[in-house]
């Protein structure tokens, strides 16, 4: 006896589905969109007829009916740090919470390292129209580019420090603030030659440099007043600045870092001049990064809600790709006290 192969059932097509549902494709449309304009009752009666049916919908027609990508843009522009890596703990930690809120969301995620020259890097972007909404992750040199941009331009969201008439949107914790808390901490300690290690030509880090400052003019007890060791980003760079500020005879009990990578470097320059911690010399940096608390000893830092900040930076540029003038965050900091500096 010879079997005859079984038909198969082509899926069905949109009509199919309205016509069943009593309703108009455009509805089905948009219940498959799950809008708010389709009743819950009637968007669930849709859903199960789609599924019975083996209706799929075509990603690739919908978007461009709607002239979307389902895609966003995280873009990190590094002109004032070309040899800091993606593999940067700060980096990794915010790309994986940013990944995590965009795909919740059904989006997907082109991630672009920016690198000098960068001339039209942001207008040519948003040109290109390879996303829906744009996400930078750090100002560095290129604030005015940012400001230019948001003129025209209302989905980007920046990850950084809010600025004086500041007009393109930014997620950021308060670094003043997080800085002053820091330093008022080693003050309290009895620290009274305090260094800052950085680079305040970045916004964020001009703002924490502002902090320290401020804790300066706030305590005029201290014996040194406000001193900056430059320093890049890295954790090679950070190392040998702090070295080098040791070597030609820098004297000071305390040293608050720009940022925990440079803490750590400074920890480690610090054990390898002989220089005890914290007997000596107290460290505290800033970020909370998830090595801060691995570090020897224990680093004391200031913590950025980095899981927060993603979801909020998603949040407001999907209001923003929406229409709304969603307005910037500011999140509050977070000092923990752990065993480098008390």
């Amino acid at each position: 006896m010879v079997m005859k192969p079984r038909r198969r059932t082509a899926p069905a097509k949109m009509s199919d589905i309205a016509r069943l549902a009593g309703v108009s494709p455009s509805t089905v449309s948009r219940a498959l969109a799950g809008s708010p304009l389709v009743t819950a009752r009637k968007r669930e009666e849709i859903h199960r007829l789609a599924r019975e049916r083996g209706y799929v919908v075509n990603s690739t027609a919908r978007n461009l009916r709607l002239q979307r990508t389902q895609t966003l843009g995280v873009v990190i522009p590094l002109a004032h740090e070309t040899s800091q890596p993606l593999s940067d703990p700060f980096f990794m930690e915010m790309l994986g919470w940013l990944a995590d809120a965009i795909t919740q969301r059904g989006y997907g995620m082109f991630l672009l390292k920016v690198l000098p020259p960068m001339e039209g890097w942001l207008t040519d972007l948003i040109a290109s129209q390879r996303a829906d909404g744009i996400i930078v992750i750090g100002q560095s040199t290129e604030h005015q580019t940012l400001e230019a941009a948001a003129l025209h331009y209302k989905p980007l969201v920046v990850w950084g420090g809010h600025l004086a008439a500041q007009s393109y949107c930014t997620v950021g914790t308060d670094n003043l603030a997080g800085a002053l808390a820091a330093v008022e901490h080693l003050i309290k300690l009895g620290r009274k030659r305090i260094v800052f290690v950085g680079d305040p030509a970045v916004p964020e880090i001009g703002l924490r440099y502002e902090g320290y400052r401020l804790a300066h003019e706030r305590a005029p007890g201290l014996r040194a007043p406000p001193h900056l060791v430059s320093s890049h980003l890295t954790p090679d760079t950070s190392y040998e600045a702090v070295r080098a500020f040791i070597s030609a005879g820098g004297n000071c009990d305390a040293i608050f870092a720009a940022t925990d990578v440079i803490a750590m470097s400074a920890l480690r320059a610090l054990t390898a001049s002989g220089i005890s911690v914290p007997s000596q010399v107290s460290v505290v940096g800033f970020d909370d990064i998830a090595l801060a608390a691995h570090s020897n000893p224990p680093l004391t830092t200031v913590r950025q809600d980095i899981e927060r900040g993603a979801h909020t930076l998603v949040d407001l540029l999907f209001r923003r790709m929406a229409g709304e003038d969603a307005p910037s965050s500011t999140m509050p900091a977070e000092l923990v006290v752990r065993e480098s500096s008390c």
